[in-house]
């Protein structure tokens, strides 16, 4: 079982993000991996699964505690794997080629997702039922 697969399609060989790498409350030194102006206010496992997800991604949710996240409390725990490549070695989709691309792609959509933009004022949650309803299917597991 210890073994390592070269398969990409294998769970073990998808890539991790953690929460922290996109937190922009985060420094350099608790894990923030891309710049602060890109990156997303606290953002949570479930947002980033249901970003990759309706990006069409093969996204697995692990209940996994990223080592320098010192706040033991649940809505900081969480990893997300990504599945980049599929098994002959090329990629599932071309606009995510290393998880960089992937990073700065959900930091770019958490922002947009439903749960961030009602945030303010519940009496405009049925005027915007009609668009985005792709990400707000995948809330309800």
């Amino acid at each position: 079982m210890a073994h390592l697969t070269t398969n990409p399609a294998d769970k073990e060989r998808f890539v991790c993000v953690y929460p922290a790498y996109i937190n922009s409350k985060k420094t350099l030194a608790e894990g923030r991996r891309i710049a602060a102006e890109k990156a997303v206010e606290n953002p949570s496992c479930a947002e980033i699964r249901d970003v990759l997800t309706a990006a069409g991604l093969n996204v697995l949710v692990e209940n996994k505690m990223y080592p320098r996240e010192w706040n033991r409390d649940v809505q900081f725990r969480g990893r997300v794997r990504i599945q980049l490549k599929l098994e002959d070695g090329s990629l599932c989709q071309d606009k995510f080629a290393s998880r960089k691309d992937v990073m700065f792609y959900v930091a770019e959509m958490i922002p947009k997702l439903k749960s961030r933009t009602q945030k303010s004022g519940g009496a405009e949650a049925g005027s915007q039922q009609g668009e985005g309803g792709k990400k707000s299917k995948k809330k309800k597991k």
